[in-house]
């Protein structure tokens, strides 16, 4: 067993918590998704994984909460796996962004966090964590 939680709600005032949701990786139908980016992976196709990262943090956000009570998405921290010398990380971490807005609207919008990584678990090519404002009524 994991000393970590996937997820972690945190009570801010009557009936509103702060949900942190632990990174959640580039894994799509059970499969990892890896390649460094962008000599192994392009920057659209690292872009796409981002996207199912920020798949899975909805996921977890609707397992702890519900997506219905999502009142704002704060920040997303994203990780690429990154050549040496790649700089487009935020480019990369658009496909998570894009998704968060696409899907919640004004509520997805949120600051953001986007790092180059030597290393991600598993060689994953993209790895995303996010803080959420949701309602625990």
């Amino acid at each position: 067993m994991a000393s970590y939680l996937p997820t972690r709600l945190v009570p801010i005032g009557n009936d509103r918590a702060l949900l942190y949701v632990a990174g959640q990786v580039s894994v799509a139908d059970g499969k990892r998704l890896t390649g460094r980016c962008p000599d192994e992976v392009s920057v659209e196709e690292a872009q796409a994984r981002a996207r199912v990262c920020a798949l899975n943090v909805l996921a977890q956000i609707d397992s702890a909460a519900g997506l219905d009570n999502v009142e704002q998405i704060t920040q997303l921290i994203g990780f690429v796996l990154s050549a040496e010398g790649f700089g487009d990380q935020p480019k990369v971490l658009n496909g998570a962004s894009d998704l968060m807005v696409d899907v919640l609207g004004e509520a997805g919008r949120h600051t953001r966090i986007a790092l180059g990584a030597n290393a991600l678990p598993f060689s994953v090519t993209v790895e995303v964590a996010a803080v959420a404002v949701v309602r625990t009524h």
